[in-house]
Protein backbone atom coordinates (compact mmCIF):
# COMPACT_ATOMS: atom_id res chain seq x y z
CA UNK A 1 0.00 0.00 0.00
CA UNK A 2 1.44 3.37 -0.67
CA UNK A 3 1.25 5.43 2.14
CA UNK A 4 2.55 9.22 2.81
CA UNK A 5 3.28 9.77 6.24
CA UNK A 6 5.02 12.94 7.77
CA UNK A 7 6.85 12.85 11.51
CA UNK A 8 7.14 16.11 13.85
CA UNK A 9 10.34 15.21 15.82
CA UNK A 10 12.14 13.52 13.19
CA UNK A 11 15.61 14.10 14.93
CA UNK A 12 13.70 13.05 18.19
CA UNK A 13 14.62 9.67 20.19
CA UNK A 14 11.40 8.31 19.59
CA UNK A 15 11.52 8.78 15.75
CA UNK A 16 14.72 6.72 15.50
CA UNK A 17 14.32 3.98 18.24
CA UNK A 18 11.01 3.13 17.20
CA UNK A 19 8.93 5.05 13.94
CA UNK A 20 11.46 4.68 11.43
CA UNK A 21 12.63 1.00 12.63
CA UNK A 22 8.87 0.48 12.46
CA UNK A 23 8.16 1.85 9.20
CA UNK A 24 10.99 -0.20 7.96
CA UNK A 25 9.48 -3.44 9.13
CA UNK A 26 6.49 -2.77 7.34
CA UNK A 27 8.09 -1.44 4.28
CA UNK A 28 10.25 -5.50 4.84
CA UNK A 29 6.88 -6.98 5.06
CA UNK A 30 5.53 -5.48 1.98
CA UNK A 31 2.93 -3.64 4.10
CA UNK A 32 4.11 -0.37 2.38
CA UNK A 33 5.43 0.48 -0.94
CA UNK A 34 8.20 1.92 -2.73
CA UNK A 35 6.52 4.49 -3.84
CA UNK A 36 5.41 5.90 0.15
CA UNK A 37 6.60 9.13 1.03
CA UNK A 38 8.20 9.34 4.44
CA UNK A 39 8.50 13.05 5.63
CA UNK A 40 11.02 13.39 8.68
CA UNK A 41 10.83 17.20 10.13
CA UNK A 42 13.83 18.91 12.35
CA UNK A 43 15.10 22.06 12.81
CA UNK A 44 18.51 20.64 12.08
CA UNK A 45 20.54 20.80 9.14
CA UNK A 46 20.32 17.76 7.45
CA UNK A 47 19.99 16.20 3.90
CA UNK A 48 17.93 13.53 3.00
CA UNK A 49 21.17 11.71 1.93
CA UNK A 50 22.77 12.84 5.65
CA UNK A 51 19.73 11.75 7.44
CA UNK A 52 19.68 8.56 6.00
CA UNK A 53 23.30 8.37 7.38
CA UNK A 54 21.78 9.20 10.76
CA UNK A 55 19.15 7.06 11.03
CA UNK A 56 20.91 4.05 9.21
CA UNK A 57 22.62 2.68 12.35
CA UNK A 58 19.17 2.59 14.53
CA UNK A 59 17.51 0.99 12.16
CA UNK A 60 20.12 -1.80 12.51
CA UNK A 61 19.93 -2.26 16.04
CA UNK A 62 16.22 -1.62 16.53
CA UNK A 63 14.24 -3.39 13.54
CA UNK A 64 13.78 -6.72 14.09
CA UNK A 65 13.51 -7.87 10.03
CA UNK A 66 16.65 -8.26 7.72
CA UNK A 67 18.38 -5.20 8.09
CA UNK A 68 20.69 -5.15 4.85
CA UNK A 69 21.16 -5.13 1.53
CA UNK A 70 18.52 -3.92 -1.31
CA UNK A 71 15.40 -3.90 1.09
CA UNK A 72 17.45 -0.59 3.34
CA UNK A 73 18.47 0.50 0.00
CA UNK A 74 14.42 0.88 -1.39
CA UNK A 75 13.42 1.52 2.29
CA UNK A 76 15.65 4.54 2.51
CA UNK A 77 14.44 6.16 -1.20
CA UNK A 78 10.98 7.04 0.77
CA UNK A 79 12.37 8.87 2.98
CA UNK A 80 12.93 12.75 3.00
CA UNK A 81 14.03 15.29 5.40
CA UNK A 82 12.67 18.99 5.40
CA UNK A 83 14.30 21.03 7.86
CA UNK A 84 11.69 23.79 9.55
CA UNK A 85 10.88 25.11 12.57
CA UNK A 86 7.89 23.91 13.41
CA UNK A 87 7.15 25.76 16.49
CA UNK A 88 6.55 28.69 14.00
CA UNK A 89 3.13 28.89 11.95
CA UNK A 90 5.03 31.20 9.55
CA UNK A 91 6.97 28.05 8.47
CA UNK A 92 4.17 25.77 7.21
CA UNK A 93 4.44 27.33 3.65
CA UNK A 94 7.50 25.10 3.59
CA UNK A 95 5.53 22.28 4.43
CA UNK A 96 2.93 22.95 1.87
CA UNK A 97 5.11 23.64 -0.84
CA UNK A 98 6.85 20.51 -0.46
CA UNK A 99 3.19 18.97 -0.30
CA UNK A 100 2.82 19.86 -3.72
CA UNK A 101 1.59 17.47 -5.86
CA UNK A 102 1.49 15.09 -3.49
CA UNK A 103 -1.93 14.08 -2.49
CA UNK A 104 -3.58 11.25 -4.08
CA UNK A 105 -6.56 10.22 -3.39
CA UNK A 106 -6.93 7.13 -1.59
CA UNK A 107 -3.88 7.17 -0.54
CA UNK A 108 -2.96 7.10 3.84
CA UNK A 109 -1.72 10.50 4.88
CA UNK A 110 -0.22 10.28 8.32
CA UNK A 111 0.65 12.68 10.69
CA UNK A 112 2.93 12.00 13.59
CA UNK A 113 3.47 14.52 16.71
CA UNK A 114 6.96 12.75 17.78
CA UNK A 115 7.26 16.23 20.11
CA UNK A 116 6.82 17.33 23.56
CA UNK A 117 3.26 17.63 24.61
CA UNK A 118 3.39 21.71 24.64
CA UNK A 119 3.76 21.52 20.82
CA UNK A 120 0.65 19.45 19.54
CA UNK A 121 -1.65 22.84 19.76
CA UNK A 122 0.67 24.95 17.42
CA UNK A 123 1.58 21.45 15.13
CA UNK A 124 -2.67 20.85 15.16
CA UNK A 125 -3.80 24.12 14.50
CA UNK A 126 -0.95 25.00 11.87
CA UNK A 127 -1.25 21.58 9.75
CA UNK A 128 -5.21 21.57 10.24
CA UNK A 129 -5.34 24.73 8.42
CA UNK A 130 -3.37 23.13 5.16
CA UNK A 131 -4.99 22.09 2.41
CA UNK A 132 -2.44 19.76 1.29
CA UNK A 133 -3.48 17.89 4.90
CA UNK A 134 -7.22 17.70 4.44
CA UNK A 135 -8.41 13.79 5.42
CA UNK A 136 -4.94 13.72 7.13
CA UNK A 137 -4.66 11.15 10.46
CA UNK A 138 -3.01 12.60 13.53
CA UNK A 139 -1.22 10.51 15.44
CA UNK A 140 -0.41 11.90 19.16
CA UNK A 141 1.79 10.67 22.29
CA UNK A 142 0.65 10.56 25.28
CA UNK A 143 0.46 12.70 27.70
CA UNK A 144 -2.46 14.07 26.14
CA UNK A 145 -2.15 17.67 28.36
CA UNK A 146 -0.67 18.04 31.42
CA UNK A 147 -3.94 18.95 33.65
CA UNK A 148 -7.66 17.47 32.93
CA UNK A 149 -7.99 21.04 32.00
CA UNK A 150 -5.39 21.63 29.16
CA UNK A 151 -6.25 17.96 27.94
CA UNK A 152 -9.77 19.35 27.26
CA UNK A 153 -9.01 22.07 25.11
CA UNK A 154 -6.43 20.09 22.97
CA UNK A 155 -8.89 17.92 22.38
CA UNK A 156 -11.13 20.77 21.66
CA UNK A 157 -8.05 21.97 19.20
CA UNK A 158 -7.72 18.51 17.45
CA UNK A 159 -11.44 17.57 16.74
CA UNK A 160 -11.39 20.89 15.38
CA UNK A 161 -8.95 20.82 12.81
CA UNK A 162 -9.05 17.09 11.90
CA UNK A 163 -12.23 15.49 13.46
CA UNK A 164 -12.40 13.25 15.78
CA UNK A 165 -12.36 9.93 13.45
CA UNK A 166 -9.40 11.61 12.37
CA UNK A 167 -7.50 11.63 15.60
CA UNK A 168 -5.28 8.52 16.73
CA UNK A 169 -4.23 8.61 20.83
CA UNK A 170 -1.34 6.35 20.59
CA UNK A 171 -0.52 4.26 23.69
CA UNK A 172 2.17 1.78 22.89
CA UNK A 173 1.37 -0.31 25.74
CA UNK A 174 -1.80 -1.28 23.70
CA UNK A 175 0.43 -2.82 21.03
CA UNK A 176 2.22 -5.08 23.08
CA UNK A 177 2.14 -9.14 22.37
CA UNK A 178 0.62 -10.22 25.79
CA UNK A 179 -1.59 -7.24 26.67
CA UNK A 180 -3.34 -8.11 23.40
CA UNK A 181 -3.11 -11.85 24.75
CA UNK A 182 -5.01 -11.22 27.75
CA UNK A 183 -7.99 -11.11 25.91
CA UNK A 184 -7.24 -14.50 24.53
CA UNK A 185 -5.76 -15.90 27.44
CA UNK A 186 -9.34 -15.18 29.50
CA UNK A 187 -12.03 -15.96 26.01
CA UNK A 188 -10.51 -19.16 24.73
CA UNK A 189 -9.43 -20.85 27.95
CA UNK A 190 -12.46 -22.56 29.98
CA UNK A 191 -10.27 -22.69 32.72
CA UNK A 192 -9.63 -19.26 33.01
CA UNK A 193 -12.84 -18.07 31.53
CA UNK A 194 -14.37 -19.40 34.54
CA UNK A 195 -12.09 -18.30 37.35
CA UNK A 196 -12.02 -14.55 35.82
CA UNK A 197 -13.96 -12.95 38.54
CA UNK A 198 -14.29 -12.07 42.45
CA UNK A 199 -14.93 -16.16 43.55
CA UNK A 200 -11.69 -17.40 42.63
CA UNK A 201 -9.15 -14.39 42.27
CA UNK A 202 -8.08 -13.08 45.66
CA UNK A 203 -6.11 -9.90 44.16
CA UNK A 204 -4.76 -8.55 40.70
CA UNK A 205 -1.53 -6.75 40.52
CA UNK A 206 -0.35 -5.03 37.83
CA UNK A 207 3.64 -3.47 38.04
CA UNK A 208 6.12 -1.20 36.00
CA UNK A 209 8.97 -0.69 37.47
CA UNK A 210 11.88 0.48 35.44
CA UNK A 211 15.94 0.43 36.36
CA UNK A 212 16.55 4.08 35.11
CA UNK A 213 15.78 7.15 36.25
CA UNK A 214 14.44 10.44 34.43
CA UNK A 215 17.49 10.62 32.42
CA UNK A 216 17.64 13.58 30.34
CA UNK A 217 13.61 14.06 30.84
CA UNK A 218 13.63 15.84 34.17
CA UNK A 219 12.00 18.94 32.41
CA UNK A 220 9.00 17.00 31.83
CA UNK A 221 9.47 14.65 34.41
CA UNK A 222 9.38 17.03 37.09
CA UNK A 223 6.12 18.47 35.92
CA UNK A 224 4.07 15.32 35.22
CA UNK A 225 5.55 12.34 37.99
CA UNK A 226 4.65 8.99 38.01
CA UNK A 227 0.82 9.34 38.25
CA UNK A 228 0.42 11.11 35.09
CA UNK A 229 3.24 9.67 33.45
CA UNK A 230 2.29 5.56 33.97
CA UNK A 231 -0.85 5.17 36.07
CA UNK A 232 -3.07 7.56 34.30
CA UNK A 233 -2.60 5.82 30.47
CA UNK A 234 -0.33 2.69 30.30
CA UNK A 235 -1.22 0.87 33.66
CA UNK A 236 -5.04 2.17 33.78
CA UNK A 237 -5.44 0.57 30.03
CA UNK A 238 -3.75 -2.51 31.57
CA UNK A 239 -6.65 -2.88 34.18
CA UNK A 240 -9.39 -2.00 31.99
CA UNK A 241 -8.37 -5.07 29.71
CA UNK A 242 -7.82 -7.04 32.72
CA UNK A 243 -11.52 -6.19 34.65
CA UNK A 244 -13.58 -5.42 30.78
CA UNK A 245 -16.59 -8.36 31.71
CA UNK A 246 -17.05 -10.01 28.06
CA UNK A 247 -13.98 -10.14 25.94
CA UNK A 248 -15.88 -12.15 23.23
CA UNK A 249 -18.23 -9.38 22.70
CA UNK A 250 -15.95 -7.22 20.11
CA UNK A 251 -16.66 -4.15 21.71
CA UNK A 252 -13.92 -3.57 23.54
CA UNK A 253 -13.42 0.12 24.11
CA UNK A 254 -17.47 0.61 25.08
CA UNK A 255 -16.22 -2.46 28.02
CA UNK A 256 -13.12 -0.31 28.89
CA UNK A 257 -14.77 2.70 29.66
CA UNK A 258 -17.51 1.30 31.62
CA UNK A 259 -14.43 -0.26 34.18
CA UNK A 260 -13.15 3.08 34.29
CA UNK A 261 -16.64 4.54 35.31
CA UNK A 262 -16.82 1.52 37.83
CA UNK A 263 -13.70 2.53 39.91
CA UNK A 264 -14.54 3.75 43.22
CA UNK A 265 -13.72 7.37 44.53
CA UNK A 266 -11.11 7.92 47.21
CA UNK A 267 -12.76 6.77 50.27
CA UNK A 268 -9.23 6.97 52.42
CA UNK A 269 -6.36 8.41 50.47
CA UNK A 270 -4.08 7.08 53.31
CA UNK A 271 -4.81 3.74 53.20
CA UNK A 272 -5.07 3.43 49.44
CA UNK A 273 -2.05 4.91 47.68
CA UNK A 274 1.00 5.61 48.72
CA UNK A 275 3.86 8.23 46.53
CA UNK A 276 7.88 7.62 46.75
CA UNK A 277 10.99 9.45 45.39
CA UNK A 278 14.33 7.89 44.47
CA UNK A 279 16.76 9.57 46.42
CA UNK A 280 19.19 11.69 44.32
CA UNK A 281 15.96 12.36 41.98
CA UNK A 282 16.49 16.36 43.03
CA UNK A 283 19.91 16.40 41.82
CA UNK A 284 18.91 15.52 38.50
CA UNK A 285 19.45 17.66 35.59
CA UNK A 286 16.44 20.11 34.80
CA UNK A 287 14.66 18.86 38.37
CA UNK A 288 13.97 22.03 40.82
CA UNK A 289 15.89 21.48 44.19
CA UNK A 290 12.73 21.62 46.53
CA UNK A 291 11.36 18.95 43.86
CA UNK A 292 8.12 16.93 45.89
CA UNK A 293 7.26 15.00 42.03
CA UNK A 294 6.96 11.68 42.84
CA UNK A 295 8.64 8.80 40.91
CA UNK A 296 7.26 5.98 42.82
CA UNK A 297 3.27 5.33 43.07
CA UNK A 298 1.40 2.42 44.32
CA UNK A 299 -2.65 2.39 44.43
CA UNK A 300 -5.31 -0.14 45.67
CA UNK A 301 -7.94 0.45 43.54
CA UNK A 302 -11.87 -1.53 43.59
CA UNK A 303 -13.82 -1.93 40.73
CA UNK A 304 -17.22 -1.94 41.65
CA UNK A 305 -18.88 -4.10 39.25
CA UNK A 306 -20.86 -7.51 39.94
CA UNK A 307 -17.45 -9.51 38.95
CA UNK A 308 -14.74 -8.01 40.57
CA UNK A 309 -17.00 -6.24 43.91
CA UNK A 310 -14.41 -6.82 47.28
CA UNK A 311 -11.06 -7.39 44.54
CA UNK A 312 -8.17 -5.31 45.38
CA UNK A 313 -6.09 -3.95 42.25
CA UNK A 314 -2.82 -3.05 43.40
CA UNK A 315 -0.63 -0.97 41.02
CA UNK A 316 2.43 0.20 41.33
CA UNK A 317 5.14 1.80 39.19
CA UNK A 318 8.46 3.65 39.76
CA UNK A 319 11.82 4.64 38.54
CA UNK A 320 15.36 3.38 40.06
CA UNK A 321 13.05 0.57 41.00
CA UNK A 322 16.54 -2.13 40.25
CA UNK A 323 14.69 -3.96 37.58
CA UNK A 324 12.89 -3.28 34.41
CA UNK A 325 9.21 -5.20 34.06
CA UNK A 326 6.06 -4.95 33.65
CA UNK A 327 3.38 -7.92 34.34
CA UNK A 328 -0.08 -8.28 35.95
CA UNK A 329 -0.38 -11.27 38.62
CA UNK A 330 -3.63 -12.75 39.09
CA UNK A 331 -3.55 -14.35 42.85
CA UNK A 332 -6.64 -16.80 43.63
CA UNK A 333 -7.89 -17.58 46.52
CA UNK A 334 -6.42 -20.45 48.85
CA UNK A 335 -8.50 -23.88 49.15
CA UNK A 336 -5.93 -24.58 52.18
CA UNK A 337 -4.54 -21.85 54.38
CA UNK A 338 -1.01 -23.20 54.88
CA UNK A 339 -0.74 -23.65 51.22
CA UNK A 340 0.66 -20.53 48.62
CA UNK A 341 -2.06 -19.35 46.23
CA UNK A 342 -2.25 -20.34 42.91
CA UNK A 343 -0.25 -17.38 40.66
CA UNK A 344 -1.46 -16.40 37.03
CA UNK A 345 1.98 -14.26 36.33
CA UNK A 346 1.30 -12.40 32.76
CA UNK A 347 5.10 -11.48 31.54
CA UNK A 348 4.50 -8.11 29.29
CA UNK A 349 8.28 -6.90 29.41
CA UNK A 350 11.06 -7.38 28.34
CA UNK A 351 9.52 -11.18 28.50
CA UNK A 352 7.26 -11.78 26.43
CA UNK A 353 4.88 -14.97 28.25
CA UNK A 354 3.06 -16.37 30.89
CA UNK A 355 3.47 -18.95 33.92
CA UNK A 356 1.02 -20.35 36.46
CA UNK A 357 2.57 -21.04 39.56
CA UNK A 358 0.36 -23.60 41.89
CA UNK A 359 1.22 -26.43 44.47
CA UNK A 360 1.99 -30.25 44.21
CA UNK A 361 3.24 -32.78 47.14
CA UNK A 362 6.51 -33.20 47.61
CA UNK A 363 7.90 -36.10 46.10
CA UNK A 364 8.64 -39.37 48.78
CA UNK A 365 6.72 -39.97 51.62
CA UNK A 366 6.47 -37.01 53.85
CA UNK A 367 4.14 -34.00 54.10
CA UNK A 368 4.59 -30.92 52.72
CA UNK A 369 3.79 -29.35 49.24
CA UNK A 370 6.29 -27.50 46.65
CA UNK A 371 5.65 -25.11 44.02
CA UNK A 372 5.84 -25.61 40.58
CA UNK A 373 5.23 -23.62 36.97
CA UNK A 374 3.72 -24.17 34.03
CA UNK A 375 5.32 -21.50 31.50
CA UNK A 376 5.10 -20.32 28.41
CA UNK A 377 7.59 -18.04 26.77
CA UNK A 378 6.82 -16.62 24.00
CA UNK A 379 9.80 -13.86 23.31
CA UNK A 380 11.90 -17.10 23.97
CA UNK A 381 11.24 -18.49 20.67
CA UNK A 382 13.13 -17.17 17.71
CA UNK A 383 10.50 -18.17 15.18
CA UNK A 384 7.31 -16.32 17.18
CA UNK A 385 9.65 -13.54 18.47
CA UNK A 386 11.06 -12.40 14.47
CA UNK A 387 7.37 -12.89 13.40
CA UNK A 388 5.36 -11.14 16.07
CA UNK A 389 5.18 -6.90 14.85
CA UNK A 390 6.82 -4.54 17.72
CA UNK A 391 4.25 -2.39 19.33
CA UNK A 392 4.67 1.02 16.97
CA UNK A 393 4.82 -1.33 13.98
CA UNK A 394 1.58 -2.48 14.95
CA UNK A 395 -0.15 0.63 15.62
CA UNK A 396 1.41 2.32 12.31
CA UNK A 397 -0.36 -0.30 10.95
CA UNK A 398 -3.64 0.17 12.07
CA UNK A 399 -3.64 3.73 11.31
CA UNK A 400 -2.80 3.27 8.42
CA UNK A 401 -5.56 0.96 7.86
CA UNK A 402 -7.70 3.16 9.79
CA UNK A 403 -8.07 0.81 13.05
CA UNK A 404 -8.86 2.87 15.81
CA UNK A 405 -9.67 -0.33 18.07
CA UNK A 406 -6.75 -0.30 19.96
CA UNK A 407 -6.19 3.25 20.29
CA UNK A 408 -7.02 5.63 23.15
CA UNK A 409 -10.53 7.53 23.11
CA UNK A 410 -11.04 10.80 24.55
CA UNK A 411 -14.02 9.72 26.69
CA UNK A 412 -11.75 7.27 28.08
CA UNK A 413 -8.54 9.43 28.64
CA UNK A 414 -10.90 12.34 30.30
CA UNK A 415 -12.50 9.86 32.39
CA UNK A 416 -8.93 8.61 33.36
CA UNK A 417 -7.57 12.18 33.40
CA UNK A 418 -10.76 12.74 35.99
CA UNK A 419 -10.13 9.97 38.34
CA UNK A 420 -6.08 10.42 38.68
CA UNK A 421 -6.89 14.31 39.46
CA UNK A 422 -9.41 13.25 41.88
CA UNK A 423 -6.87 11.07 43.86
CA UNK A 424 -3.86 13.12 43.23
CA UNK A 425 -5.84 15.53 44.93
CA UNK A 426 -7.09 14.07 47.64
CA UNK A 427 -3.26 13.23 48.84
CA UNK A 428 -2.27 16.55 48.92
CA UNK A 429 -5.55 17.61 50.41
CA UNK A 430 -4.66 15.08 53.01
CA UNK A 431 -0.95 16.30 53.61
CA UNK A 432 0.47 13.00 52.87
CA UNK A 433 3.95 12.30 52.49
CA UNK A 434 6.33 11.50 49.07
CA UNK A 435 8.52 9.12 50.68
CA UNK A 436 11.90 8.99 49.63
CA UNK A 437 13.57 5.42 48.73
CA UNK A 438 16.44 3.99 48.32
CA UNK A 439 17.82 3.72 44.59
CA UNK A 440 17.44 -0.15 43.09
CA UNK A 441 14.92 -0.50 45.53
CA UNK A 442 11.57 -1.96 44.87
CA UNK A 443 9.87 1.53 45.75
CA UNK A 444 9.27 3.04 49.60
CA UNK A 445 8.67 -0.03 52.40
CA UNK A 446 5.24 2.09 52.77
CA UNK A 447 3.96 0.18 50.12
CA UNK A 448 3.95 -3.02 51.69
CA UNK A 449 0.84 -1.22 53.56
CA UNK A 450 -1.68 -1.40 50.74
CA UNK A 451 -1.02 -5.68 50.82
CA UNK A 452 -2.43 -5.87 54.22
CA UNK A 453 -5.48 -8.81 54.98
CA UNK A 454 -4.20 -10.18 51.45
CA UNK A 455 -2.22 -14.25 51.52
CA UNK A 456 0.32 -12.46 49.69
CA UNK A 457 2.13 -9.25 49.32
CA UNK A 458 3.13 -7.37 46.36
CA UNK A 459 5.44 -10.04 43.98
CA UNK A 460 9.23 -9.35 44.01
CA UNK A 461 9.84 -8.72 40.67
CA UNK A 462 13.77 -8.99 41.03
CA UNK A 463 13.37 -12.72 42.62
CA UNK A 464 16.47 -14.11 40.41
CA UNK A 465 14.39 -17.40 39.82
CA UNK A 466 11.90 -15.22 37.47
Amino acid sequence: MKVRATIFGGTGDLSYRKLMPAFYNLFVRGEITADSDILAIGRRDYTDESYHEIITPWIHEFARLDRKGEHLEEFLKTVHYLRMDFTDPGQYPLLEEYNAGRQEEGVPNLIYLAVAPQFFTVIAESVGAMASMKGARIILEKPFGDTLENACRLNKTLEASFGSGNIYRIDHYLGKEMVRNILAIRSTNLLFARAWDRSSIESVQISALEEVGVETRGGYYDQAGALKDMVQNHLLQILTIIAMENPASGNMHAQQLEVLHHLRPVNDISEEMVLGQYVGYRSENKVAPDSSTETFAAMKLHVDTDRWQGVPFLVRTGKKCGTRKIEAVLTFRRTETEGDPDMLVIEIQPTDGMFLEFNVKKPGDGPGLERVKLEYCQSCNRVFHLNTPEAYERMLWAAINSDQSWFSQWDQIETSWRFIQSVRDAYRNAGLPVYPYVQQSEGPAEAAQLTQGLARGWRVMKDPQD
